[in-house]
């Protein structure tokens, strides 16, 4: 391969979530193999975006409903197209196909978001209806098992959408092995459509910051997460209401800091410094104030994927305290660099428990920094994703022909979405 087209759904954002880190480390690794990268996105230019250009990768702003990406395509003729989640596969998935169909289309899902949904709305059955807002946030993490989910996922628009995505697509990039397994067995996704791979742009040795800063000389609690992420403004609300009063009621000097992108002004709102309660807002290097505290709360009561601020905890040498939801696909049968809790009260007595007790943070650190060099060792991951698409690639024509459950959705779904996406193309050219 010598030339890849990735079409972001944003601009990547390493430093305001998970998933910009994850593009930046695939767009790094591209530039590493030689291949020539253009970057395109039909998104607005954000102001926190990654400066792509020290990469000697290119940037293209595209319009959707537009023939003249059918034009891109023409002159630019990739090799690899990557799609960067499902959203964009669907908007330009036919485009793709029509004229690049050599083309190998790989989808990175980030996370499966039909499974945070389904999540999401066990959550919202399960808080009491017409209650005050501290009340609704008493309720416990979502732990239904993956045939419960399954039941709730398959008649969900969004769980279709999502799925068929992946069918159409040669190759899609998995972060969590739960979410892996979920597709084989529930929705019988085949196995070489399928590629788990933990990429993260976390620091490569994990003792670099660890060194520097003991049990003694850290304090303070820390909690970060995009706001624009739905679990994240929960967690900040669950933690509000429910964990840190509780917190406090035995360590009451105790302070929370609480960073992340985009804070909106019901966010900022909840800032009361006299209760130890405090909103920091975006953060300009995640790994600097993680390294500063001592505890990492990250309650979790919905989600999917991997936790990247938990990735950049264990990174930083700070133990953590987060939910069944917070660990899944990270740990794999290893010790968890913390301590878990799915209900309030256990949660709150796990963190002042991590705070207090020096021997088991110790433990709890040398149990992420295990987590850490096992299973998120970049060589590995690097040389395992890149035998993957190189496969993929190899064996294209023959997967192509074997999928044609794919082929099936591709001719109905592109059909339909190509239609409606030229009458509007159309239609704009007149007005």
């Amino acid at each position: 391969m010598q030339k890849v087209l990735y079409l972001g759904y944003v601009w990547p954002e390493p430093n305001s979530s998970a998933a910009g880190s994850r593009t930046m480390e695939f767009l790094r690794l591209f530039r590493q193999q030689n291949w020539q990268v253009l970057y395109a996105s039909a998104a607005s230019l954000s102001e926190h975006r990654a400066y792509l250009a020290a990469l000697d990768i290119a940037e293209k702003v595209i319009a959707i409903n537009c023939d003249s990406f059918d034009q891109l395509l023409q002159t630019y003729q990739p090799d690899l197209v990557v799609f960067d989640r499902f959203f964009t596969e669907e908007q330009f998935g036919w485009r793709v196909a029509q004229y690049c169909p050599q083309a190998l289309r790989v989808l990175d899902t980030c996370d499966l978001h039909s499974l945070r949904e389904a999540r999401q709305q066990l959550l919202k059955q399960s808080m009491p209806a017409n209650a005050k807002e501290a009340e609704r946030h008493q309720v416990a993490a979502v732990t239904a098992d993956a045939a419960t989910l399954y039941k709730c996922m398959a008649d969900s628009d969004l769980a279709q959408r999502e799925i068929a995505a992946i069918y159409r697509c040669d190759l899609s990039l998995m972060i969590s092995s739960f979410e892996v397994n979920l597709l084989r067995q529930y929705f019988s996704v085949p196995d070489y459509l399928l590629c788990e791979t933990n990429l993260m742009l976390v620091p490569t040795e994990t003792s670099q910051l660890t060194s520097t800063r003991t049990y003694e000389q850290r304090q303070h609690f820390i909690s970060i997460g995009n706001f624009r992420h739905a679990p994240n403004w929960d967690a900040v609300l669950w933690l509000k209401h429910a964990i840190w009063p509780r917190i406090r009621q035995h360590l009451p000097k105790a302070e929370l800091h609480v960073y992340g992108a985009y804070p909106p002004p019901k966010a900022m709102a909840l800032h009361q410094p006299q209760q130890g309660f405090h909103l920091r807002g975006w953060a300009e290097n995640a790994q600097t104030v993680m390294a500063q505290a001592r505890v990492c709360l990250a309650p979790l009561r919905f989600g999917a994927g991997i936790k990247g601020k938990l990735a950049d905890a264990m990174a930083a040498g700070t133990p953590n305290v987060t939910t069944q939801i917070g660990i899944e696909g990270m740990c794999g049968d290893l010790p968890w660099g913390g301590l878990l809790a799915d209900e309030s009260e256990a949660y709150a007595e796990a963190a002042v428990r991590l705070y207090l007790d020096q021997n088991l943070w110790q433990l709890s650190q040398q149990q992420g920094q295990t987590i850490m060099r096992q299973l998120f060792d970049r060589e590995a991951n690097t040389s395992l994703f890149l035998q993957t698409l190189l496969l993929a690639r190899q064996q294209q024509t023959q997967r192509r022909l074997q999928n044609f459950t794919g082929a099936m959705l591709r001719h109905h779904l592109h059909k339909s979405t190509q239609y409606m996406s030229q009458w509007i193309s159309l239609k704009n050219q007149k007005t």
